[in-house]
C-alpha cells in the first residue's frame, strides 16, 4: 500500500526567481512596488533619484548581465502629479531574460541620464524629449528627433490637440516653408467619441440586402 506522501511545493517560475533575486540585491526603499505583468514580465518600479544606480546594477552584476536597453518609452497619466512613467526595457543576452524597469516624473523633474551606461539610450531618451517633454539630465544631445525643427508642443502628451497648434506649407510667393496657426474648414477639435462604423446605420452595399427582403416577403 502507498503511502500518501506530501505534495511537493511549487517550484517558483523564472521570470518570479529573477525579481525575487532582483529585489533581494536593491538596497531597501528604492523599489516603490514590483509585479510579474500578465504573469510573465518581471516589473519593477522605482524612486526617480535611484533610477541610475538600479540600471547600472542590473548592467554590471553578473547574476543579471542586462547588456542591452531595448527601449525607453513614455507613459502619460494627466490625472497624477507625477503624470508620466518613464519605462527602461532590458534584455540580457547571456542569460536570456528580460526585467522592465518604471520610474515617474512630471514636465519639470529632470531624469539621470542612461546614456554613459548604454549609448543608445541617447535616441531613446532624444525621443521621449520629443513626444512627452521628459527631461533627462546630463544628457547633452537633448533635441528632438521624430518632429520637425520648430515643433509646438509635445504630441503623445494626452492634452495634445489632434490637430497640433501649426500647419506647415509650401508658399509659392514666398518660395518657402512656412508655419501658420492651424486653420480648419470645421471645428476638428469637437469630438462625441463615437466609433464611425457606430455612427453608420447603413453601410455601402445594405441596400441589396434590404431589397432582397422585400422581394422574399
Amino acid at each position: 500500500m502507498s503511502e500518501n506522501l506530501p505534495a511537493e511545493p511549487a517550484r517558483p517560475s523564472p521570470q518570479q526567481a529573477l525579481l525575487s533575486a532582483v529585489l533581494a540585491t536593491l538596497p531597501d526603499g528604492v523599489v516603490i512596488d514590483s509585479s510579474l505583468a500578465r504573469g510573465a514580465e518581471p516589473e519593477i518600479r522605482v524612486r526617480r533619484g535611484a533610477v541610475h544606480a538600479v540600471l547600472q546594477l542590473l548592467r554590471d552584476k553578473p547574476e543579471f548581465a542586462f547588456e542591452q536597453c531595448m527601449d525607453i518609452c513614455g507613459v502619460d497619466w494627466p490625472q497624477r502629479a507625477e503624470r508620466f512613467d518613464v519605462v527602461y526595457n532590458l534584455l540580457s543576452l547571456t542569460h536570456n531574460h528580460r526585467i522592465r524597469v518604471i520610474t515617474m516624473t512630471d514636465a519639470v523633474q529632470a531624469i539621470p541620464t542612461v546614456s554613459d551606461l548604454w549609448p543608445s539610450a541617447t535616441w531613446w531618451e532624444r525621443e521621449a524629449w520629443d513626444m512627452y517633454g521628459v527631461v533627462f539630465e546630463g544628457q547633452t544631445d537633448l533635441r528632438r528627433i521624430l518632429t520637425d525643427y520648430g515643433f509646438q508642443g509635445h504630441p503623445l502628451r494626452k492634452d495634445f490637440p489632434l490637430t497640433g497648434y501649426v500647419e506647415v506649407r509650401y508658399d509659392p510667393e514666398r518660395q518657402a516653408v512656412v508655419y501658420e496657426p492651424v486653420k480648419l474648414q470645421q471645428d476638428f477639435r469637437n469630438f462625441d467619441f463615437l466609433s464611425p462604423w457606430e455612427g453608420m446605420t447603413t453601410l455601402p452595399g445594405d441596400e441589396k440586402v434590404h431589397l432582397n427582403r422585400i422581394t422574399r416577403e
